[in-house]
């Protein structure tokens, strides 16, 4: 009986995302990373290879849960914000090789919430 290796699973799923999507001056990539305690989003333009803005649940100023789908729709709002601080307001949405279910639906919308359009 073989085991399941989730972990190349999900990085094979990945690369093939990333051959699709490009974040580019005018239409950046929101990147998302979640690890079991904390969830990370940044807005990069790959052309210039500049990350542009980014929030994370590492940060000082955040407070509650890292790891829940409370605390992602907390970051997809406050990037959203940044976002739109900075001049940014369509981007590419880059789920990272993750199901857009969960975690992943929950900043999503919270991006759109902050202002964001994808």
């Amino acid at each position: 009986m073989s085991t399941i290796n989730r972990k190349a699973i999900r990085a094979k799923v990945r690369r093939r995302i990333r051959r699709k999507v490009s974040g580019t001056a005018s239409r950046p990539r929101l990147a998302v990373y979640f690890s079991n305690r904390h969830v990370y989003a940044q807005i990069i333009d790959d052309v210039a290879g500049k990350t542009l803005c980014s929030a994370s649940t590492v940060e000082k100023g955040f407070e509650g849960n890292g790891g829940n789908c409370e605390a992602a729709a907390k970051i997809g709002k406050l990037i959203g914000e940044r976002a739109v601080a900075a001049g940014i307001t369509e981007v590419v949405f880059d789920r990272g090789g993750n199901v857009y279910h969960g975690r992943v639906k929950a900043l999503a919308e919270g991006a759109r919430e902050g202002g964001l359009e994808f």
